[in-house]
């Protein structure tokens, strides 16, 4: 028992009631964010609680109080200094005795470390109790986004066999713009010029590559190219995209409770938001069934929206949509599908990130119908198609 053999009165003994006690308090406040009572302000709780069950300590003491238990509800412990570094865009713990990080495009090891599994799991419960989002042995994955938009990913065991561990990627507050990117070496000024004149005479594009490789950041610089006075909705899993537009409408899915209910799904979304009047939608990603609705979307009049797939090539990006579009539970035949793809989509950015982690884009290709669906072709090779007249048009507006 810890603090045996000192005298009741003896000053470590008062240190170590005060430790306990904010301990307890921490729990209250992690089993009320679990149950809902949480009311999102951590700071105003945790005073409201300290004088609710310690009013019989000093002023000073209740203040210290209030300090430790604001900081074991919301402190992060070895993770601070990574995340206080502007260079690091992503954190990634893998147990308590690796942490890596994301700086330039390029992962490294950090040499940062948990004592134990257990200072990890505080720190998992400390960064989720404020969202009111738990992790425990019936649901070991959680996917959340935290108050300055960075997202974190969790996975605990038995999934996880290297003990807890822990993703989180950090949020820029200010987007890339096409310039931006060009300065970065992204895409060419060339590039950044036809894909803003694409934009703004409502092309409709899609952003592919695989994971890392800057669909999300590129996709929010191509928002920068919709004109102003455009009603936009954006759709994500976890709000990412900062459009600079004034009329912009956010909206992110939710994910079921513990009980299994109050789920709002990407494609619930989509639907939505075409009752919404939207004059262009944006998707973060397109992962399931809620393509077939994209799809639908595109082909009914929202001509000029956007979003992302994971895919390795242009080719391969309408392929996937086209599996994902027969996800859905309408039950449509392959040609149907594979028809509605090449009509929707106009254009697609494929981009990849290089060995040297610099994000590049590597091919903007043009989608052209056929009779087996879709082709695709490098918009440079590109003639009198249906882009190159969508072009023409708008410059002749």
């Amino acid at each position: 028992m810890r603090g045996a053999g000192f005298p009741q009165n003896h000053p470590f003994k008062h240190v170590e009631a005060i430790e306990e006690l904010a301990g307890a308090l921490r729990r209250q406040l992690i089993e009320r964010a679990r149950s809902g009572e949480s009311g999102g302000d951590v700071g105003s709780e945790v005073a409201a609680l300290v004088e609710r069950e310690a009013a019989a300590l000093s002023d000073a003491e209740r203040a210290a109080l209030r300090e430790r238990v604001l900081l074991a509800a919301t402190g992060l412990g070895p993770l601070e200094p990574l995340l206080a570094d502007p260079a690091v865009d992503e954190v990634m713990v893998n147990g308590p005795g690796e942490v890596y990080v994301e700086r330039g495009g390029r992962i490294r090891p950090t040499g940062v470390r948990f004592e134990s599994a257990a200072e990890l799991t505080h720190t998992i419960e400390r960064i989720l109790a404020p969202l009111g989002r738990r992790v425990d042995e019936a649901s070991p994955l959680c996917d959340a986004r935290l108050t300055d938009g960075s997202r974190v990913n969790v996975v605990i065991p038995p999934l996880s066999l290297s003990g807890p561990c822990l993703t989180i990627r950090r949020f820029r507050r200010e987007g890339y713009s096409l310039d931006d990117l060009v300065r970065l070496g992204t895409l060419s000024g060339d590039q950044a010029g036809l894909l803003a004149r694409c934009v703004a005479a409502r092309a409709s594009i899609l952003v592919s590559g695989g994971t890392g490789s800057g669909k999300t950041t590129t996709l929010n610089a191509l928002s920068g190219a919709i004109p102003d006075g455009e009603r936009i909705v954006t759709i994500e899993d976890a709000a990412e995209l900062r459009l600079r537009q004034a009329h912009v409408v956010r909206l992110e899915s939710r994910p079921p409770s513990l009980e299994g209910r109050g789920e709002v799904t990407i494609r619930a979304l989509v639907r939505n938001a075409l009752r919404m009047r939207p004059d262009r939608i944006v998707v973060g990603e397109v992962r399931g069934g809620e393509a077939l609705d994209l799809l639908q979307a595109l082909n009914t009049g929202h001509e000029g929206s956007l979003s992302t797939v994971h895919a390795n090539s242009p080719r391969d990006a309408l392929a996937r949509l086209e599996t994902l579009a027969l996800m859905s539970d309408v039950g449509l035949p392959h040609a149907v599908v594979a028809d509605q793809v090449a009509r929707a989509i106009e254009v697609v950015v494929h981009q990849a990130r290089r060995p040297d982690g610099s994000r590049v884009v590597e091919a903007i290709a043009e989608v052209m119908p056929c009779e087996s669906g879709a082709q695709v072709q490098p918009v440079s090779e590109c003639g009198d198609g249906r882009l190159a007249r969508r072009l023409a048009g708008r410059a002749e507006r």
